[in-house]
């Protein structure tokens, strides 16, 4: 458990920081004054902030965007929800008071965020605060791999690994309404409800089962899609069980972390990359397979590609036609161990933090 800071006045807010690389002890509750928007910023009265691994990645000091857009130190943190608690000059579309979701890139493990209006959306009225942090990040991930890079026809076999996990479970679900047939990879066999509840046609557990044989049970001819965020332990596996025209995504490489004690081990991360597949542009034209990858973090200028996404997700969820992950709650002050939970890979859905 993160020690608590001295009680705030209603002047100050409530953070998490990181002021070096390290290990759980490395995040620190602390106060400072409250935040005021400026032109064009809202700042947002937090009621629940979502966890995702990449925090955890940040936390060591291993992701890259956290070093050159912010340093250190650093509050970590992709989404959140709340309610308006201040509005910055020239908006007019919001006011005090109005419940709210966001998008912030690092800065969101706080009890108060300003974050520019554009990133701001309204909070869906079928969904709780706690599930509205849950979605900005993971289902944002999962709208740009498919919609944006992969574009899978109706009726495409679809390979979706951590199914039960939150990118993978809003994976799940937004390639089921693309029409597609879905095959979700789970690790233990408690998740196996989870990624079926998501939708998943078919689930393979690894811990049980042959991944690849499995794997090629359903899909004797390949897949057109393999959605991979484990890095090296299954990369190379994931492009060789391609169709032809099959596409592989990338978006994670969490194999190479570890599960237990919060820091790097240097020695495996060393010999993990270079056990990483180098994809060959020439054999990749001959077998016909194309291999995509994005980091969301890298994306926060694409003003169009965050409206149109997290546009499309709200309408969803408004409709029905997408439901919110699971979420486990952890107090502000208990950072620590959420983030000792979603790196032991036992967790389902979203963690999220209540300040």
């Amino acid at each position: 458990m993160v020690a608590l800071a001295q009680m705030p006045s209603p002047h100050t807010t409530r953070k998490i920081v990181v002021h070096s690389a390290g290990g759980y002890d490395h995040l620190k509750l602390e106060t400072a004054p409250l935040p005021e928007p400026g032109p064009g910023e809202i700042r947002i009265d937090v009621r629940a902030i979502g966890v995702n691994y990449a925090d955890a990645i940040v936390r060591m000091g291993l992701y890259a965007s956290a070093k050159e857009y912010v340093g250190w130190p650093i509050t970590p943190g992709f989404e959140v929800s709340g309610t308006v608690g201040a509005v910055g000059r020239g908006t007019t579309d919001l006011a005090i008071g109005d419940e709210v979701f966001a998008v912030t890139r690092f800065g969101g493990y706080a009890s108060h965020v300003v974050v520019e209006r554009r990133l701001v959306f309204r909070r869906p009225a079928a969904i709780s605060f706690e599930q509205a942090a849950a979605i900005p990040a993971v289902y944002m991930t999962a709208w740009y791999a498919l919609f944006e890079l992969a574009h899978p026809r109706p009726g495409a076999r679809v390979l979706v690994h951590s199914a039960a996990g939150g990118v993978g479970g809003a994976l799940v679900q937004m390639a089921k309404i693309a029409g597609c047939e879905v095959i979700g990879v789970v690790g233990k066999t408690a998740k196996i409800a989870t990624a079926k509840a998501a939708g998943a046609d078919h689930v393979i557990d690894k811990s049980m089962q042959s991944l690849w044989r499995e794997a090629e049970r359903f899909a004797p001819e390949g897949y057109d899609l393999i959605l991979d965020a484990n890095g090296v332990a299954t990369l190379g596996d994931s492009y060789k069980h391609l169709r032809r025209a099959g596409k592989l995504v990338v978006y994670g490489f969490h194999s190479m972390m570890p599960k237990t004690g919060g820091k790097p081990n240097w020695p495996k991360l060393a010999l993990d990359y270079v056990r990483t597949p180098r994809f060959s542009p020439l054999e990749m034209t001959n077998s016909s397979h194309s291999v995509l990858a994005f980091n969301l973090s890298y994306l926060f200028d694409r003003n169009d590609l965050l409206a149109e996404g997290l546009g499309q997700i709200v309408k969803w969820l408004e409709a029905g036609t997408l439901v919110a992950p699971p979420v486990v709650t952890y107090p502000l002050a208990e950072v620590a161990r959420a983030h000792a939970d979603i790196e032991s890979g036992k967790t389902v859905g979203k963690l999220v933090l209540l300040p």
